[in-house]
This record gives C-alpha cells, structure tokens and sequence, in this order.
C-alpha cells in the first residue's frame, strides 16, 4: 500500500488564488508544481553526474582539432546591437 500524499497545509486563499491563477484544481496544481521541480532536479543531478565525468584537458583537445574553417552557411551567430 502507498502512503498517501493527499493532505496539504495551505491558506484557503491561497489554495484559491493558485486554482484561479492556474486553471485548473489545487490538486492538479501541486501534481504540476512536484512533477516539474523533480525534474529540475533529476536534470541538475545528471549534469553534475556528467561535470564530474569530464576531461577539460580532453575537451580542450578536441576543440583545438576543429580547425579554423569559417562556419558553414546558416551557422552564423548573429550580432546583437
């Protein structure tokens, strides 16, 4: 059996001003806000994960093998005035 999430502490009107503010029910509201603050987080895990892995020595290598070509039609950044 899981253990239920479905009791949250909130001032009715806040819990109302989020319902209008969002459109949708407080509940769904809160599923939104969980789900997209855990996947900000896995993201920032994954990316430490992947910083801890790396090798700027090697990295550094490869972008000095990349040559001096001008970059291709379409690949050119655009200034900002």
């Amino acid at each position: 059996m899981t253990k239920g999430y479905d009791r949250l502490r909130l001032q009715p009107s806040l819990g109302r001003e989020a319902e209008r503010a969002a459109g949708m029910t407080l509940d769904a509201f809160v599923d939104l806000v969980a789900a997209e603050k855990l996947s900000a987080l896995r993201t920032d895990h994954y990316f430490r994960e992947r910083a801890a892995r790396g090798d700027v020595a090697r990295a550094l290598e490869l972008v000095d093998r990349a040559g001096d070509e001008p970059p291709r039609e379409g690949d050119q950044v655009e200034e900002v005035g």
